[in-house]
């Protein structure tokens, strides 16, 4: 595939760096995907429950929670790109470890949780400093928000190959073969990070200790409502309506009648409406109200998981799963964008880890609730409530994503009504 570097959708490819970097990250997240889908299943086909679900969910996500700020520390206080080396590898041994367990045979449900949350604890130091290590990527600082645009949906790229795969290679090999493949993806990221020709590291001349740290990004974030309210918004999503992917197993075996290629296919449509997304949010021209375009996608998302969790008929159903992967692409892509270009370069690191909190805290502990509520009134019932909550959400905050709008109304009006005075005069 040829990329018009010229044109704005793809403008950030012209860093080398960049281009390392996402070749890298995207071979990985494919390999993470696979993984997750394939722990996803193995979970599900061994409890046949709703609950371990959220559960499974749950601790592979909340050690995230725990530590990011102690991750957005680290990442402030040193060599992001080191940091994110180790990061990697780590990251791989886990799935090496996971490999082995699965491939002898040898496993049981509290193993596979134990390994999840290892990773849980890894991406908890990787997201913090993975995240701003793009800025240092970028030549033109102009094209930053597009290169995070493209880096906040490396994920979704994923997710429209990796559960595919998984489902395909688990039906023929089984789910030790999708680990090990996950394993080996890291190799990719890893040669990627070392062909890279970063900036020389220039350390932090600041000496303070940790819960300095940790208080001063308190007082930062208490002192910058945009922030703030921005995490706000996406911890509310992330805990009562991201998690309807923790069901998706069930829509797979239950509602569909289908086996682990059929849960691949769902994620995969799924990812298909994230990488529209993706494209669409990377094509935006400078200037445009990102906070207006979250509100438009969060009513979407809302609209097509309230069709989505009602609709038996499977090839229908991927229509409305298409344009949830859209939803639930501009939650994240869009948050983490306004965060980063919106927050101080001293403060960055903190910043996102505050965003990974929002998303790996909330988004476990929504898992919890949604796995439990669902063994009480089904799967498609719990969708249902999701999509009326996202609803909720984009009502209640409105009127801050139409803030700018609103105010470039009023400027607007205040001069008209100025030259109408002055044409009276």
């Amino acid at each position: 595939m040829k990329f018009n570097l010229k044109s704005t959708t793809f403008r950030s490819f012209r860093n080398r760096n960049y281009v390392l970097y996402f070749i890298g990250q995207g071979t990985s997240q494919i390999g993470t995907w696979m993984q997750r889908t394939g722990v996803a299943w193995l979970i599900y086909t061994i409890t046949h429950s709703n609950f371990m679900l959220g559960l499974t969910v749950f601790v592979s996500q909340f050690p995230s929670f725990v530590f990011s700020l102690y991750g957005g520390i680290i990442s402030d206080r040193y060599n992001r790109y080191n940091i994110l080396l180790v990061t990697q590898i780590a990251a791989m041994l886990q799935a090496v470890l996971l490999a082995i367990l699965a491939l002898t045979h040898h496993y049981a449900v509290w193993e596979i949780l134990s390994l999840s949350a290892i990773l849980g604890v890894i991406n908890a130091f990787d997201v913090p400093a993975r995240q701003p290590l793009v800025h240092d990527m970028i030549k033109d600082k102009a094209d930053i928000p597009n290169a995070l645009a493209f880096n906040s949906s490396l994920n979704n790229f994923a997710r429209l190959v990796g559960p595919a795969l998984s489902g395909l290679v688990m039906l023929k090999f089984g789910a030790g073969i999708c680990f090990l493949l996950n394993a080996l993806s890291f190799v990719a990221v890893i040669f990627c990070l070392v062909k890279m020709n970063l900036p020389a590291y220039i350390p932090s001349t600041a000496k303070k200790n940790m819960g300095s740290e940790l208080v001063e990004g308190f007082v930062y974030l208490k002192n910058t409502s945009s922030i703030a309210i921005i995490l706000i918004l996406l911890s509310l999503v992330s805990l009562l309506v991201l998690p309807y992917n923790t069901l998706l197993p069930v829509f797979a075996k239950i509602i569909f009648k289908g086996n682990a290629a059929t849960f691949g296919f769902i994620n995969s449509f799924i990812g298909i409406g994230a990488v529209c997304g993706t494209f669409f949010l990377a094509s935006l021209k400078p200037g445009t109200d990102l906070k207006i375009v979250l509100l438009v996608n969060t009513i979407i998302f809302g609209i097509a998981l309230i069709l989505f969790s009602q609709i038996g008929y499977f090839p229908l159903a991927m229509f409305f799963a298409i344009l949830c992967g859209f939803g639930t692409m501009s939650q994240t892509a869009i948050c983490n964008t306004l965060l980063q270009v919106n927050a101080d370069k001293n403060m960055r690191g903190r910043v996102i880890s505050y965003f990974a909190m929002a998303v790996f805290g909330m988004l476990p502990l929504g898992s919890l609730l949604v796995g439990a509520l669902s063994q009480q009134i089904g799967a498609p019932d719990t969708l249902l409530i999701q999509g009326f909550l996202a609803l909720v959400i984009a009502a209640i905050f409105s009127n801050f994503l139409r803030q700018d709008k609103l105010n470039r109304k009023e400027t607007q009006r205040l001069k008209e009504e100025e030259a109408l005075l002055i044409e009276r005069i």
